[in-house]
């Protein structure tokens, strides 16, 4: 498993996501890949998730983030 945050981030989003987030600068992604961490432990829904899937739970917290940005 990757331990750079900004990969762990990447790989939990679906591959049109991570093909425009991963032509950002790095920067951007640090700050995206640190609110995706910030939603996957402030969430309770999400830890039970992660119980069930972590990669579900992790889909989900990006999804999150980047409607976020978007809005």
């Amino acid at each position: 498993m990757a331990k750079d945050p900004v990969e762990r981030f990447l790989a939990a989003l679906d591959p049109d996501h991570r093909e425009a987030i991963g032509a950002k600068p790095r920067e951007e992604q640090e700050q995206l890949a640190a609110a995706w961490e910030r939603e996957l432990e402030s969430d309770d829904e999400l830890d039970t998730l992660d119980e069930l899937s972590p990669p579900a739970a992790e889909a989900e917290a990006a999804r999150r983030v980047l409607n976020r940005e978007a809005g």
